[in-house]
């Protein structure tokens, strides 16, 4: 089983960078990609050191800062949406 998902991951991936590849991407992309991504830790770590919401911490990994980046704002409450189905 685990066969079928490493040849699903390379095959995903490899799809995903030939389309990455093939598409022209604008000039500033990679320069608004990273400031996104900085905005997005920055937003979560402020959400946790700010006292707003009292006992909840979102983590900062890959996947959260994924989420705030690619859904904006939205997606620290679409973090703490989850968060709180999926534990509490």
């Amino acid at each position: 089983m685990k066969t079928v998902w490493l040849i699903m991951l390379v095959v995903s991936a490899a799809s995903l960078l030939l389309l990455l590849l093939r598409r022209s991407a604008p000039g500033g992309w990679l320069l608004r990609f990273g400031t996104h991504l900085a905005l997005a830790a920055f937003a979560i770590y402020a959400l946790n050191f700010s006292g707003w919401i009292t006992g909840w911490h979102v983590p900062l990994n890959p996947a959260t800062i994924g989420a705030v980046t690619l859904l904006g704002l939205p997606g620290v409450a679409l973090v703490l949406g989850l968060q709180h189905m999926l534990i509490v």
